[in-house]
């Protein structure tokens, strides 16, 4: 287990080349987007798209980005990745404590949405140690879970 602080924040103009160059482990790509394309969309949905580096210590060590929609009062966890230095040290389980953290200080943000794609090392099972459920929708082959907070 580590035992550096993990923290949110925010990507500057001086920290988005060490997040992007952010890699998940060997066969995990298929599951999540690299972190320069979840930043490009991210800037072309402004009124939703929150995100933020995750730092273990002073180390970028992840990015994670929510649909973050407080007049739907929908909250929707859109991206997480946890570079494959510091996956299984419990970075990731603390990176996501502290986003819920964030969706409950929101207008009615009660509960947490995500979406997995199935198969050989989909992180279904992380989110199922952290309390999400499968909802039993499903859309373009990924399957969604849902967390009340």
């Amino acid at each position: 287990m580590m035992n550096r602080e993990v923290s949110l924040r925010e990507i500057t103009k001086e920290t988005v080349r060490a997040i992007v160059k952010l890699k998940v482990g060997p066969g995990q790509d298929q599951f999540v987007a690299s972190n320069g394309m979840s930043i490009a969309e991210a800037h072309y949905s402004p009124e939703v798209a929150w995100f933020r580096a995750i730092y273990c210590g002073d180390e970028p060590a992840g990015f994670v980005m929510l649909n973050d929609d407080p007049v739907k009062q929908e909250y929707y966890l859109w991206r997480m990745m946890i570079d494959e230095r510091f996956q299984r040290q419990g970075v990731g389980q603390s990176a996501l404590k502290l986003v819920m953290d964030y969706v409950r200080t929101r207008p009615g943000g009660t509960s947490l949405l995500t979406s997995v794609v199935p198969g050989e090392g989909t992180p279904g099972p992380f989110y199922e140690k952290l309390g999400f459920v499968y909802t039993g929708e499903e859309d373009e082959g990924e399957l969604f879970m849902k967390c009340e907070l």
